[in-house]
């Protein structure tokens, strides 16, 4: 197996473990009387991050060279990721979904950036195919995903809205 592949095989476990955590917790929040908001735009995010994770074993099966530099970020942007998932706990979805009494998060890394784990996955979309050397697919799904990004922040902006001004 080489070094390229093995990167790309362990995000696709983590990546399958994450939608257990959020399925599992969107069955909670629902249950505890949340809303999703905007279900629309989530076959588009499902649909590019599989298609990213596919172009990405493939570019893995090419057997490329690896850049350091850019692994070590790519690893940092998952520490990021982790912080953020701790931080959210039980409401941490790969959905938006509100529950009417529920605090808004505003500890960790909520406190430096609005919506950190959009930041996270914006950088590694991008990050993870220039380590393996491909421009192209970082710029093709850097900016799909920004596109995707920038419909569904608006939707939890709109969903959040009024708990924003209760605070």
């Amino acid at each position: 197996m080489t070094p390229a592949l093995a990167v790309v095989l362990l995000v696709v476990l983590q990546r399958l473990a994450e939608l257990v955590i959020a399925r599992r917790n969107t069955v909670r929040l629902l249950a505890e009387g949340g809303r999703e908001h905007a279900p629309g735009h989530y076959p588009a995010i499902v649909i590019l991050h599989t298609l990213w994770l596919a172009v990405l074993v493939w570019l893995a099966l090419q057997d490329p060279p690896v850049n350091g530099p850019l692994l070590v970020v790519f690893l940092l942007l998952q520490a990021a990721r982790l912080w953020v998932l701790r931080t959210m706990g039980r409401y941490w979805t790969t959905r938006i979904i509100t529950v009417p009494d529920a605090p808004l998060i505003t500890g960790g890394p909520f406190r430096f950036v609005k919506h950190p784990n959009y930041l996270v996955v914006f950088l590694e979309i991008i990050v993870l195919p220039l380590a393996f050397g491909s421009w192209i697919a970082a710029g093709v799904f850097g900016l799909a995903n920004a596109a995707v990004l920038f419909w569904r922040i608006r939707a939890e902006e709109q969903a959040l809205s009024p708990r924003r001004k209760a605070g």
